[in-house]
């Protein structure tokens, strides 16, 4: 049971002491994706949640899965006004047989994003 430790020239650095990503027995879990990016250049919440999908595919492709071999996702928000915006992009992602999940609106992000999303993904 070795655990490696994944991480990604294409997606954002850890903001923490923390991994992008960790895997373990063919499993790959992802640390909460934000972009920060998109919220400085003024985005709105479908660009930011782009923006995150995308770092996590970054992730994913880094470590050799992708979207379809993600199991769970864990969306967190500021806003549960979002909702219905959010869910409209992540279909984009998760087409075909959608991982499960949970949506929780939070008090506050890190770095005051709107949208943070982790995953686990399974070979």
């Amino acid at each position: 049971m070795t655990k490696k430790i994944i991480l990604s020239d294409s997606a954002p650095a850890a903001i923490g002491p923390y991994s992008q990503a960790v895997a373990i027995n063919g499993a790959l879990y992802v640390s909460g994706q934000i972009a920060i990016s998109v919220l400085e250049a003024g985005g709105d919440i479908e660009e930011e949640t782009h923006q995150v999908l995308k770092n996590l595919g970054y992730i994913l492709k880094e470590a050799g899965y992708d979207y379809e071999d993600v199991v769970k996702c864990s969306i967190f928000v500021k806003d549960m006004n979002h909702f219905a915006q959010i869910n409209q992009v992540y279909a984009q992602y998760f087409s075909v047989n959608p991982p499960a999940r949970e949506t929780v609106e939070v008090a506050r992000l890190p770095k005051d994003v709107r949208v943070e999303i982790s995953c686990i993904a399974h070979k």
